[in-house]
């Protein structure tokens, strides 16, 4: 079924099993010292246990100024090698093939993170910084060059098959790269030739360094979108130049840190939607081409393939939420992949406050290194209470530990509140994760009861060995004048759950990412609509990626959007509004949507808890995302 997925390709005399691969992305596992943990290797083995073919790790460093994060990987100096040559081994025992990425990240970083100033092209500030970054001397550029060279020697000491140096997403590289980051006027500055000069000598000086038998390869982005930035011609024509300076694979991304929304694209973009700017950069090289962004799945994977839009498929999110994903498709287990969909909370959105990564979908993600989930040695009787996310994944994680579980769910459906995240526009790949807990419930034989509402007394008629209370959250009614009284008001799950027809002027309560969510779903159903949001900002508790494409969209279907904004009082044809100048209005409201928060929802621990071993979870132990709920799942289901 996938001719093209699961076919072998040779560069350099390295044969790559499949084109499946894992692309670069930043754990935050290693050492501040940039040396490897075992938590980082083991996170990469378990991919080589899955099946990928090929495995590029994230940024190794080549300048102790050069990382953006604190805990990243490093080669910057010989003491880091060893730390690092356990990796490519545990990786090659399973047939894959891997690529140690390397990087300097320029002006994208700050001096918390690397203890000096921001060094790049231009003196030029990130978007996101606040420092203004001092310009490479010349003489530094050609440090810089065998720096890179250098970096990749030890990589090659370390046992890995090759480097992919980072030209893209507005690092250093692509800061020379572009007219929208290079002003300088040396030998590295102004005309075409110049500004790829300092990747070209890196690529010359790595294979002279490294010889024939190993791999280069090149992360470019073919569009940065953003004002003076590189577009595609310009990359087609850096690819042919790479190529002939002895470049062997091209990655094709897009995007910088300004457009960080597209360079790690969200539910809200569509899948494989720059695969056209992969084919536009393979119709202009004869070297193998890799393609990647939003790419979830094995079929849709071998189907660009067989487009003869790529040579390889890069998968990273996918490889995060099932890093098994090959291995299953091989074996035709669909129903037992776990598909990413695109919410970017536990990757990016972790990553960015400078924490380790996580998923999701999949909490076992950097925990690998602590061995999976071992077989009971005492078979129990577990009861869960609640079929969210926490409860089912505690209830999946007990099970696989071989304790028999029984799940009280007082709804007909599973999925608790994330079952209504699923309804708003863009966020329909959420049903696929709840299909999934549904298809492990059932192969593992857990019994789940619907239309079930959990009692005290029933918990005790049942006697358990253990009892975990995932009972989700309830929604906050907010102490508004006359709330209770109007007729109009509605609760965002209601409306998303088709269990209230809108009318036709709606105003939304609330501008967290429910709030605006809920407001996108009105919309398209060509509603008239106003969101009420107290802070400066909607969605601020959102992924920049979601909350940037939430305010493009209301503001493309045009929603009204007040911020710093006070609901005053509610009556039967308005909501009554004041704003930070103190200025009162009225706002013609058919139907009051309230998305103002939720809490948790406990009514049972306290009565349980002194005759049972009581566990509680995900929001019933206090409301919070999606992220906590599974985690809190499924460690509690490994500790029966």
């Amino acid at each position: 079924m996938f001719d093209q997925l699961f076919s072998p390709y040779t560069i350099r005399g390295t044969t790559i099993k499949n084109r499946c691969t894992v692309p670069a992305m930043v754990t935050d596992f290693c050492n501040d010292d940039g040396t490897a943990t075992e938590r980082y290797i083991a996170y990469h083995e378990e991919k080589a246990k899955g099946g990928w073919g090929l495995i590029i790790t994230e940024d190794y460093n080549v300048d102790p100024l050069g990382h953006g994060f604190k805990a990243t990987a490093g080669l910057w100096n010989d003491g880091q090698i060893e730390s690092h040559s356990e990796l490519p081994k545990r990786v090659h025992k399973y047939g894959a093939t891997i690529l140690a990425q390397i990087y300097h990240c320029g002006r994208q970083t700050n001096s918390g993170a690397i203890n000096g100033l921001p060094r790049s092209s231009s003196a030029i500030m990130c978007p996101f910084g606040d420092e203004i970054p001092v310009p490479l001397t010349t003489d530094e550029v050609k440090e810089m060059v065998s720096k890179f060279g250098d970096t990749a020697f030890r990589a090659k000491k370390c046992g890995f098959d090759g480097v992919e140096i980072h030209g893209a997403h507005g690092y250093l590289i692509t800061q020379f790269f572009s007219p929208y980051s290079n002003k300088r006027i040396d030998e590295y500055g102004g005309n075409f030739w110049n500004r790829t000069r300092f990747a070209r000598e890196i690529v010359k000086d790595i294979r002279e360094k490294c010889g024939e038998n190993f791999i280069i390869g090149m992360r470019i982005s073919a569009d940065e979108f953003v004002e003076g930035g590189l577009t595609i011609e310009d990359n087609k024509a850096i690819a042919r130049m790479m190529e002939a300076e002895g470049l062997d694979i091209i990655h094709v991304s897009v995007g910088n840190y300004l457009s960080v929304d597209l360079n790690v694209a969200s539910s809200h973009t569509n899948h494989g939607w720059f695969t056209d700017w992969a084919k536009a950069i393979k119709d202009v090289v004869s070297i193998p081409v890799i393609t990647v962004s939003r790419i979830n799945d094995p079929f849709l994977a071998d189907s660009i393939l067989a487009s003869n839009k790529a040579d390889f498929v890069a998968m990273g999110r996918a490889s995060l939420a099932d890093p098994a994903m090959p291995i299953k498709a091989q074996e035709g287990r669909f129903e037992d992949i776990r598909r990413c969909i695109g919410c970017n909370d536990g990757c990016i959105g972790t990553l960015f406050g400078d924490q380790p990564i996580r998923c999701v979908l999949n909490p076992e993600l950097g925990l690998e290194y602590q061995g999976g989930i071992k077989p009971a040695e005492v078979k129990k009787a577990v009861a869960v209470v609640g079929s969210g996310p926490a409860g089912l994944y505690a209830a999946i994680t007990a099970a696989r530990a071989g304790h028999k579980v029984t799940v009280y769910e007082k709804g007909d459906h599973a999925g608790g509140q994330f079952y209504f995240a699923a309804i708003p526009p863009t966020k329909g790949e959420i049903t696929d994760f709840i299909v999934w807990q549904l298809a492990q419930s059932k192969k593992l034989g857990i019994d789940i009861k619907y239309n079930t509402e959990a009692s005290v007394e029933i918990l005790k008629e049942a006697n358990p060995d253990s009892i975990i209370l995932a009972t989700g959250s309830e929604p906050i009614l907010p102490p508004i004048p006359g709330l209770k009284k109007s007729t109009r008001v509605s609760l965002a799950k209601d409306i998303l759950d088709g269990k209230v027809k809108p009318g036709a002027n709606c105003v939304v309560i609330g501008g967290g990412q429910v709030g605006a969510e809920t407001a996108h779903f009105l919309s398209q159903m060509l509603r008239n609509v106003t969101v009420v949001e107290m802070k400066s900002a909607i969605a601020s508790d959102a992924p920049i990626a979601i909350q940037w494409h939430l305010n493009k969209s209301l503001n493309d279907r045009s929603v009204n959007i007040l911020t710093d904004t006070v609901v005053v009082s509610i009556n039967e044809n308005a909501v009554i509004v004041k704003n930070a100048q103190g200025i009162e209005s009225q706002l013609p409201a058919d139907t009051i949507i309230l998305a103002a928060g939720y809490r948790a929802y406990n009514p049972f621990e306290a009565s349980l808890k002194e005759d049972f071993k009581v566990q509680v979870v995900g929001d019933a132990n206090r409301a919070r995302n999606v992220l906590a709920a599974t985690t809190e799942g499924y460690l509690a289901g490994k500790s029966v």
